[in-house]
């Protein structure tokens, strides 16, 4: 299995002293029949329609042909400081999920959480958009941000990190990371890959 992750900062983990972020994190919590290629391909800052213009190239370069690839889009915060409207967002996510689609790339996205310094009301509407896009293609969506806003180890995990966006949002440090990736893994991950937990 190969799984690709494209996506900001987050995806890559920036801001964790342990060096895991959500991905890593994830996968080690997830039992596979074999050891799978699991690849984040980051671009600090990259807002959705950065990324929906460069995603295929570089995902289809890392596929195996006729093997079990996927692709998961972890939705950062960048569409905010770039002023990126709710429609324009929604379109960028639906291009890349239609594309993913009709190259038979089976999809998740994970929504953008609650970083301090982004507008929370522009992120809602972000991950909104979001949401809304995978409901109607019936493809699973990871709400993060609804269940860390007013989180008492996220909050405090925000106050303590020092990483920023290229945007000058907060990222967040090893708890932040690991409270993404209990949100992963329990919102359609295994279900997902076909895998269950490791225990």
């Amino acid at each position: 299995m190969r799984i690709c992750i494209v996506g900001d900062e987050l995806v890559a983990g920036v801001g964790d002293p342990r060096g895991l972020g959500w991905v890593g994190r994830a996968v080690a919590r997830t039992q596979f029949p074999e050891p799978p290629v699991v690849m984040p391909l980051a671009v600090p800052g990259e807002d959705t329609g950065a990324l929906a213009g460069r995603w295929e190239s570089e995902v289809t370069a890392r596929l195996a042909q006729g093997g079990d690839n996927r692709l998961v889009v972890g939705v950062g915060a960048a569409d905010v400081p770039a002023g990126i409207s709710t429609p324009r967002t929604r379109l960028n996510m639906a291009n890349i999920v239609d594309r993913a689609a009709n190259l038979r790339i089976p999809t998740m996205v994970v929504g953008p959480p609650p970083l301090a310094g982004a507008d929370r009301n522009h992120l809602r509407s972000l991950s909104r958009a979001c949401a809304e896009v995978c409901e109607r293609r019936h493809i699973p969506f990871v709400d993060v941000l609804a269940p860390l806003v007013g989180h008492e180890q996220w909050t405090e995990d925000m106050t303590a990190s020092t990483a920023r966006t290229v945007g000058g949002a907060t990222l967040p440090g090893q708890a932040g990371y690991a409270l993404i990736a209990w949100l992963v893994l329990h919102q359609g991950w295994h279900e997902w890959l076909g895998t269950g937990p490791r225990e």
